[in-house]
């Protein structure tokens, strides 16, 4: 769970992106690396690469910010038309619109977040050859994370050669009638394995959780894999190469994604049907939740700093933790919290998009005079807010009840939660998950607070947001042995 507050938003403009195009009609060539310097008000330069592949009637497009050291983190699509580029992430409300020069060599363009509109010119520095279209059938995945990872700093990020299959796979979710696109990594030897599929926390991610830089479910899978327990990460529904639409699905949707994903795993012959679980973080967790209380449920849940409170408690609790950071004052601390629950309250009672938004966007503007530009930014600034709080994953959030959903799960559950996630706080959301499942009469349930972690599992200094990209740590190594113990001992 990631809020969409000014800081978050601009920090997570520092990301990267891959797309897929819409459109089935022939495109032009844009194959090859591009590069250009984006120019940030507090006047530092952030060099930008970006690696485009146009693959038989697709587009998909990676983009590296070699200074921030992020590599490889995903938005929804690249659209060419004519000579226009448009690139937009929609879960972080940025894009770029660009002009391809005649000579292919150099698109100018815009990038716009947060309110500002920022000039960027790309320069061609490389031409790629055209990939083939990839077999839908399980291939041995190519080496390019091995050779990727050689060049990252990021020091849990694996290296192969691997003791251990790894397959790009697909599967369907026939309700939705999406299809998904993911990677499965095997332990070596007949089997049957256990497994489990990870599921990602709020906003569209690809199947590494790329994010700030790290990419933790390839290093959660290559450490599950190497204790013997096979792991499915997948791209989310409209991102990468998985079809579907992220901006309007809720963690409701992305649990019969979760479903389909077991479903999979079930036809596999070399992994355990008996022994199928689900990882969830964040919202991934939600989603968990919701899949094991339906038909054909995963055997086991581990659940990474997932709510177990009500969604308006979460939101107000993490509005409160994140503004302790910068003080203590009870009184400025009470106004924080009553603005808070009084935002929430009107998206609660206000059904119709459109009439809560025209309520909430001058709730959040402070009632003083300010410079033209100011005032210009701050409303912006509002007007993103209240679409992000209106969409259909806030108002499920908003609606949804932990301790309800809790109570009727029976299969063994793992929480985990670090002592500095300021997103979801430990202690409340711990005790409320523990408190529900053994009321309902769940017989195996391990809660942990591990200390000194943050909302993403890294050792942190502060659990603020801002710190995220510049800890090499992807994801503690407690937590990792501490699902991995925990899953093999209920995979016997």
């Amino acid at each position: 769970m990631r809020p969409a507050t000014p800081i978050l938003l601009f920090l997570q403009l520092l990301f990267a992106f891959s797309a897929v195009s819409l459109s089935a009609a022939p495109l032009p060539t844009l194959g090859g690396k591009w590069s250009g310097t984006l120019k940030i008000p507090n006047g530092k330069l952030l060099q930008l690469q970006i690696d485009i592949t146009d693959t038989n009637g697709k587009r998909t497009a990676s983009l590296d910010i070699p200074t921030q050291n992020a590599h490889d983190i995903t938005v929804e699509r690249v659209e060419v038309r004519g000579d226009s580029l448009h690139l937009q992430a929609s879960a972080i409300r940025a894009s770029f619109a660009g002009r391809i020069a005649p000579n292919g060599g150099l698109i100018t363009g815009k990038w716009r977040q947060n309110g500002v509109r920022l000039p960027l010119l790309l320069q061609r520095t490389s031409t790629a050859v055209v990939a083939a279209t990839a077999a839908a059938t399980p291939t041995t995945a190519p080496p390019a994370k091995a050779v990727a990872s050689k060049n990252s700093k990021r020091p849990q990020e694996p290296l192969g050669p691997f003791p251990y299959r790894e397959e790009e796979v697909r599967f369907a979710n026939k309700s939705a009638g999406i299809n998904f696109a993911g990677t499965l990594t095997v332990p070596q030897g007949a089997g049957p394995f256990p497994a489990v599929v990870l599921l990602s926390g709020s906003g569209a991610q690809n199947r590494d959780q790329a994010v700030f830089g790290h990419r933790p479910f390839w290093v959660i899978a290559d450490y599950l894999t190497r204790r013997g327990i096979a792991v499915l990460r997948f791209d989310d529904r409209g991102i990468g190469q998985s079809g579907g639409n992220s901006a309007t699905a809720t963690a409701a949707d992305y649990a019969t994604d979760a479903q389909a994903a077991l479903d999979f795993l079930r036809t596999r012959r070399d992994l355990n049907a008996k022994h199928l679980g689900l990882v969830g973080h964040s919202e991934g967790g939600t989603a968990a939740i919701a899949a094991a209380n339906k038909a054909q449920s995963p055997s086991f849940l581990v659940l990474l700093a997932t709510p177990g409170v009500l969604g308006p408690e979460v939101i107000v609790r993490q509005t409160l933790d994140i503004s302790r950071l910068k003080t203590h004052d009870a009184k400025i601390l009470a106004g924080v919290e009553q603005r808070q629950r009084a935002l929430l309250n009107i998206v609660q009672q206000i059904s119709d998009n459109k009439h809560a938004r025209a309520r909430l966007i001058p709730a959040m503007i402070p009632p003083i005079p300010l410079p033209p530009e100011q005032a210009a930014q701050m409303q912006k600034l509002a007007e993103d807010k209240a679409a992000m709080m209106t969409t259909p994953a806030y108002r499920y959030m908003l609606e949804d009840n932990p301790p309800k959903n809790l109570r009727t799960i029976k299969c063994p559950v793992l929480a985990l939660n670090g002592s500095k996630d300021l997103l979801v706080a430990a202690e409340p959301n711990l005790k409320s998950i523990e408190k529900a499942l053994k009321t309902g009469g769940n017989r195996d349930v391990t809660v942990r607070e591990l200390s000194g972690l943050n909302h993403l599992f890294q050792t942190a200094s502060t659990g603020a947001v801002t710190e995220y990209e510049g800890i090499n740590e992807t994801f503690s190594p407690t937590a990792l042995q501490a699902m991995g113990d925990w899953i093999a001992q209920r995979a016997k």
